[in-house]
């Protein structure tokens, strides 16, 4: 199973010690070794960073646990190969423009009998993920050919086109355009809000405990998804099967 981790808040927040929790699951076993990426929304700009070696060994990997990168919007991935070689073009996230905004999208599963969508976005590598994302785009860009619409218009296309995807096989993912935040259950996805009385926490993966008390102001709100929950002092919620979730600020939407 691939691992999905994302970051959504009402500051701009680096994410470093999640991260170092995350990129250490990518290669410790077989399972998580076929490589790794992550985006930083910065304004209307997104950094993408991704390699196609195990995320615990990349170089690239050590770049961002050392720099501390501030945004309202993170999306980073670990590759188990499924549908599709190891390479670079298949590395998640992806990145595309629509509505004059980027977008970024990682998933977890397989969906190998989505056919290709005909439209403006089409695949670069060779994944059954990057041929979903682009079919979410185009049937976005269809459907709503002015622009962005309304959350709560957009959510519910949005909620369509995922349970129409969804139909072809296992499709957990993260979905972000920096300014909402979109996360898709199908088997495994869990998230934490942290927010003011903040507690220390320790990573599961790594022997790390962080208090966020010293680093945050009472007014700060941080929600973490992931695949599976990163550290065991707090209490994570697991998103239902089927359900999509949408967080702004750092809370999730009440759609």
């Amino acid at each position: 199973m691939c691992q999905l981790l994302g970051m959504n808040c009402n500051v701009p927040t680096d994410i470093c010690f999640s991260f170092e929790g995350f990129c250490a699951r990518g290669g410790k076993t077989d399972d998580h070794k076929d490589g790794w990426g992550i985006a930083f929304f910065e304004g209307l700009g997104c950094r993408v960073f991704l390699d196609d070696n195990p995320s615990s060994t990349s170089p690239i990997a050590t770049l961002v646990r050392q720099y501390p990168i501030k945004s309202m919007n993170v999306i980073a991935h670990i590759r188990k190969a499924t549908v599709g070689p190891v390479g670079l073009e298949n590395c998640h996230p992806f990145k595309r423009e629509l509505w004059g905004r980027y977008w970024v999208f990682a998933h977890n599963g397989d969906v190998p009998t989505l056919a290709v969508n005909p439209g403006l976005h089409q695949a670069v590598g060779q994944t059954d993920s990057e041929r979903a994302f682009c079919q979410i785009l185009n049937r976005l860009r269809q459907r709503f050919p002015q622009g962005k619409p309304p959350i709560t218009d957009l959510y519910s296309a949005l909620k369509t086109i995922t349970a129409d995807i969804a139909q072809h096989g296992i499709f957990n993912y993260l979905l972000s355009d920096g300014e909402h935040f979109f996360a898709h259950c199908s088997t495994k996805l869990c998230y934490i809000v942290r927010q003011a009385p903040f507690a220390a926490a320790h990573l599961i993966d790594e022997d790390l405990t962080v208090n966020f008390q010293e680093l945050t102001t009472p007014s700060d709100r941080v929600a973490i998804i992931a695949t599976t929950h990163l550290t065991d002092n707090e209490q994570w919620t697991p998103i239902k099967s089927g359900e999509l979730l949408v967080f702004h600020n750092g809370l999730p939407l009440a759609l």
